[in-house]
Parts: structure tokens; C-alpha cells; sequence
């Protein structure tokens, strides 16, 4: 009995070493295969191409405030709220609608005073109001400008121009972009007697380059004929994308 589960078990340790080994050489067999198949994949062409949309702007935004000064901090609040109040009804009867007129900054601190770089104790009190204002109207920027200097706007810190839909503009940029990417790969293709195969990967990244004309002023005295004497083009806008592809080489 004990002579038969000896031979049982040696049998069985002889049948795991011939699969062991089976295993191994499947593996080995099989490696010179998976190592073809890795080296055909990385058999690619990769370029970068690029292209560009020329917009003209359709929108402006334009940070427009109120800026005063005062010993007494009531004061100063009361005339810049006076005066805020008159600017923006300025841009309401000019056209410029209540949803494109935010208030982003109100502001109210203690200024030192000094007098040949030595304090003097007494304390200014400064009040800014600015507000946000979107314009729709671009013929109009100019005169809209003008109108808030002579409502009491004192504070104006530029203007961005923008296009509210760039869908159309993007398609384009995309299209030249590959357009481009396409012509560099067969270039290099031919160059090196390869022939191209069909695109692996592609990665698009865009932006835009819009015009800033800036109007930048601060101050009381002669705020009008500044603004009267601007002048105010939007020029145009960019739009670039630019798309890495891959093409398999066959």
C-alpha cells in the first residue's frame, strides 16, 4: 500500500515539471512575437501643425469709476456716490442697458498726507467706484467715453474688445491646423522614402490674441478733453490652434 502512494506521487511531481516546462517554452516561443508587434506600433511619425483666424471684435468692456478725496470720510463717500450716480445714469441714457453695467470695485480708505517726505498728521480720505461696462455698440465707444468724463468719470482703467461667438473662427484655425500637420508628415514621409499610414493620436490645444487698446486716466482737471481726444479702433483678433497628431508609418 504504501509502495502504490509512492509511485502516485512521483507521477504527479513528473507531471508538474512537464507543464512547468511547457509553460516556460510557450513563454519564450512567444516573446520574439510580442516584441515584433511592440516594434511595428512604434513605427510613427509625429509633427505639430498649426493655424490661425482673423476676427473682428463685435464687443468692448471697459472699466469706467469715480474717484474723490476728502478730509472727512462722510464727504467723500457722499460727493462720490453723487457723482457715481450721475455717470452711470450718463450710460443708461446713452444706450448702454442695465445688465451691462456691474459695479466691481467700492472702496473707502485713509491716505496719509506728507510734506517733503515727512508726515504731516493729517489723513485724506480716498473713495473709488468703479463699474464694469459692457458695450455692444462699438461705433459708439468714443462718444460713450466723453459722455461718462463729462457725468463726473474720473477713473478709467481700459478697454478690451472681444468676439461673443468665435465657434466659426475656431473651425477654421482647426482645420488649417491639421491642414498644416498633414502637409509636414507626407513632407517627412517622402523625404525619408516612408509611407504614411493612418493618424494614431491627435491633441488640439487653442487661444486667442484679442487687441487691448488701452484708455488709461486719473484725475479731476481735464478729464473731457482727454476723453474727447482718443481715438478708439479694435483692430482685429487672432485665433490660433494648434494639434500634435501621430501617424503610424506602414
Amino acid at each position: 500500500m504504501r509502495k502504490s502512494k509512492l509511485v502516485f506521487v512521483l507521477v504527479s511531481l513528473f507531471a508538474l515539471g512537464l507543464a512547468a516546462c511547457s509553460g516556460v517554452a510557450a513563454a519564450q516561443n512567444a516573446t520574439p512575437a510580442a516584441s515584433s508587434a511592440a516594434s511595428e506600433t512604434s513605427r510613427t511619425i509625429a509633427v505639430s501643425g498649426s493655424g490661425r483666424a482673423f476676427l473682428t471684435p463685435d464687443i468692448a468692456y471697459i472699466n469706467i469709476g469715480v474717484h474723490t478725496e476728502s478730509k472727512d470720510a462722510a464727504q467723500a463717500v457722499d460727493e462720490n456716490s453723487t457723482q457715481s450716480a450721475e455717470v452711470i445714469a450718463a450710460l443708461k441714457e446713452a444706450g448702454i442697458a442695465d445688465k451691462d453695467i456691474q459695479t466691481t470695485n467700492f472702496s473707502i480708505y485713509p491716505q496719509q498726507q506728507y510734506d517733503q517726505g515727512q508726515p504731516t498728521g493729517e489723513i485724506t480720505y480716498v473713495v473709488d467706484n468703479s463699474v464694469y461696462v459692457t458695450v455692444r455698440n462699438l461705433d459708439s465707444i468714443g462718444d460713450l467715453l466723453d459722455t461718462a468724463v463729462a457725468a463726473g468719470a474720473n477713473s478709467i482703467n481700459g478697454i478690451s474688445f472681444d468676439v461673443q461667438d468665435r465657434t466659426a473662427a475656431l473651425s477654421d484655425a482647426r482645420e488649417a491646423a491639421v491642414s498644416d500637420a498633414a502637409a509636414q508628415a507626407e513632407e517627412l514621409a517622402q523625404a525619408a522614402g516612408l509611407e504614411l499610414g493612418t493618424i494614431q493620436s491627435i491633441s488640439v490645444m487653442s487661444g486667442s490674441n484679442p487687441p487691448v487698446p488701452m484708455f488709461q486716466a486719473r484725475g479731476v482737471g481735464g478729464m473731457a478733453e482727454a476723453a474727447a481726444s482718443v481715438p478708439v479702433s479694435t483692430g482685429q483678433m487672432v485665433v490660433t490652434v494648434e494639434v500634435n497628431v501621430v501617424y503610424a508609418i506602414q
